[in-house]
């Protein structure tokens, strides 16, 4: 039984999403301010955190910021706007993946299950299931560690799972459309700004800012191919 911790400030909102969830089978925690939901992380300990991005007091951005700061539990961001620039905000704090109110159980239940999928170490077949270089990035498959100048790198489910992806294969290209069926399981063309968030956040974390990118290449008008130097 997977832990879901909710935070949601609309009281309607929170209880049905909670019940939906303990329907399927999920143990369940819902908090009803940023506040209170920072407070739960320790003792409930989440598999997953469900969070609301427009949230009074402390916003959602900073609760996700704040959760990104200290733990890498999956994050699924819930916002009442389709506005991409909400959405990709949210992503680039730190957000695993979205979802739109008004929310359905079946379509939260679907990610949340994926999400958690990510963390499994069977990853895409033909992947090698052992501890490889790459100049200064080592991957280790089996342990699912990854260290840049012999230091690890704290990553979320999806920047790990897309890193796996990518490395397993250097040099070939790959679609958004191929990352976001194979890292989110998605189908759905418009969710690709998700590729591109992860992609950022993932640089970042591997020390490429700006300039020419070491290790995730972008080719334009098609997608992205991990070069091993």
């Amino acid at each position: 039984m997977s832990r879901v911790l909710i935070v949601e400030d609309d009281p309607d909102v929170r209880n049905a999403v909670q019940l939906a969830l303990r329907h399927q089978g999920h143990d369940v925690f819902a908090a009803g301010s940023g506040e209170e939901g920072l407070e739960q992380l320790r003792p409930f300990r989440p598999d997953v955190v469900v969070l609301d991005l427009m949230l009074p007091g402390m916003s959602g951005l900073d609760v996700c910021r704040r959760i990104r700061n200290r733990d890498q539990v999956p994050i699924i961001m819930v916002t009442a706007k389709g506005d991409d620039i909400d959405v990709v905000v949210g992503l680039e704090a730190g957000a695993d993946d979205y979802v739109v109110k008004p929310v359905q159980a079946r379509v939260l239940d679907a990610r949340i299950r994926a999400v958690l999928r990510r963390q499994d170490t069977g990853f895409a077949d033909g992947v090698r299931p052992r501890a490889e270089a790459h100049g200064e990035l080592g991957i280790d498959r089996a342990g699912l560690v990854v260290t840049h100048h012999g230091r690890p790198v704290a990553l979320a489910p999806s920047e790990l799972r897309l890193l796996l992806t990518l490395s397993a294969s250097p040099g070939q290209v790959f679609s958004r459309q191929q990352l976001l069926e194979a890292v989110w399981e998605h189908s759905y063309h418009g969710d690709i700004r998700l590729v591109d968030a992860c992609v950022k956040r993932l640089r970042n974390k591997l020390g490429e800012l700006g300039g020419d990118p070491q290790y995730i290449q972008t080719v334009r008008g098609f997608g992205y191919r991990f070069v091993s130097p």
